[in-house]
């Protein structure tokens, strides 16, 4: 969206289009204006095709003061309105469901604190909804006629307050919890703390505690006389949430998205392990039986499972990172034994995921004086084995990136080869 000439690969054959694109995650300084140049270079592209309806999911807001996100959220709003193009724009407040990034801080904040110290905007009133009621009405509002030219709210039928939110999920969870709130916590302080215990990273936190300031309550529910529906109670929604993640069900999640990383503009200057100018470790286990468990093993690295050796040191070089503003440990994985292209893995992204051809590689998302990659490479033998490759290359950043690299030579070392040991001899699957 933000290099027009890519946006010749939309046909020209397209009767609707969905817009469901922000910058959040971005640097606060300079995602509204990556917002309103995404949407105009849309809206360029777009109007160059059949399209009939462009359909945009917003935020609610009525206050006169309003957050950075949900300024910019209106203004794309506007910019898509005045498209020329018959338009659908539904607003929603908090959505539930598994991958959302209000729910998984809401999640994280309740299984890891059983006593909070919040700020008062947890007191502030939130219609939230449930994602399935989001999916219903984009998907009944497409070409629509009594939806055309609309901007409707969508809410579920409970009025919250973020602390009764927490409660609820705590309760479900059947964990006891308390929370005090206290004033002394400003946005930015609020911010910092959302970032030190959820997996959010600190841009994504600052700009969804701005708009937690603000009472978030649906008016203009026209939309209900259009499409007859009963949406999900907050506890419905939340116990749903559970239920797929539970089943491993997750299809997609926000920690996924390319910008939550650092290579969001950048994915196919990586995916080829450089060569030159580079300090490497490669560890070769030559092993015997089944590729399959080997290949399983692989992908089943990170997360809850951990990395195999060294759990203790891989935890502390998640604090570490999360501590100088990286993205730490905390993002897991989507799902326990999947691994696709673009999967957040830890600090760690995929950037390639072979599994018929035995290869996973990996790029270091934490922060880092250079660039890192992890690659693993099965080379099955004829007989009953073969060989496993795992390859960490680092591209240093001048001095600094070298001394770096030396210095944690001996840690590099006793993990690399202690991981790629149990990778290959491990009794586990």
């Amino acid at each position: 969206m933000l290099e027009p000439k890519t946006l010749i690969n939309i046909p020209e054959d397209v009767e609707a289009a969905y817009y469901l694109v922000h910058s959040m995650s971005q640097s606060a300084r300079e995602f509204e204006q990556l917002e309103r140049e995404s949407a105009r270079n849309f809206v360029k592209r777009i109007r160059e095709t059949d399209c009939r309806q462009i359909i945009y999911l917003g935020g609610i807001t009525y206050q006169e003061q309003k957050s950075p996100h949900l300024s910019s959220r209106q203004a794309v709003e506007g910019i898509l309105k005045n498209s020329g193009i018959h338009y659908t724009s539904l607003r929603a407040g908090i959505i539930i469901g598994s991958g959302s990034a209000s729910f998984e801080i809401i999640r994280d904040l309740v299984e890891k604190l059983p006593v909070m110290v919040a700020p008062r905007w947890l007191n502030i009133l939130h219609q939230p909804i449930a994602i399935s009621d989001v999916i219903f009405y984009l998907s009944q509002v497409l070409d629509n006629p009594k939806c055309m030219n609309g901007t409707f709210d969508i809410s579920g039928p409970d009025i919250l307050t973020y602390k009764d939110m927490l409660l609820t999920v705590a309760r479900i969870r059947g964990l006891k919890r308390f929370i005090l709130t206290v004033p002394v916590l400003t946005p930015r302080l609020s911010s910092y703390w959302l970032y030190f215990v959820t997996s959010t990273s600190f841009s994504l936190a600052r700009t969804l505690v701005e708009s937690m300031k603000y009472e978030v309550i649906a008016r203009q529910t026209d939309i209900l006389e259009i499409l007859s529906h009963q949406c999900l109670s907050f506890d419905q929604a939340v116990r749903r949430a559970f239920a797929r993640i539970e089943e491993n069900q997750v299809i997609s999640s926000w920690k996924d998205a390319w910008s939550s990383g650092r290579i969001a503009d950048a994915y196919s200057h990586f995916i080829q392990v450089p060569v030159h100018g580079c300090l490497v470790d490669h560890q070769q286990q030559i092993f015997t039986g089944d590729v399959g468990q080997i290949r399983n093993r692989i992908w089943r690295i990170g997360g809850e499972n951990g990395w195999y050796y060294g759990s203790t040191l891989w935890k502390i070089r998640g604090v570490l990172d999360k501590i100088i503003g990286g993205v730490g440990l905390r993002r897991g994985r989507r799902h326990p034994t999947e691994l696709r292209t673009g999967d957040a893995l830890d600090f760690w992204r995929v950037l390639l995921a072979d599994e018929a051809g035995g290869r996973l590689l990996l790029f270091a998302e934490m922060k880092l004086p250079g660039e890192a990659w992890l690659e693993f490479r099965i080379e099955p033998d004829d007989s009953s084995g073969g060989v496993l490759h795992q390859i960490a290359t680092f591209r240093p950043r001048g001095l600094l990136g070298r001394l770096y690299w030396y210095a944690l030579l001996p840690a590099h070392t006793l993990i690399f080869r202690g991981m790629a040991k149990r990778l290959a001899h491990s009794s586990k699957p």
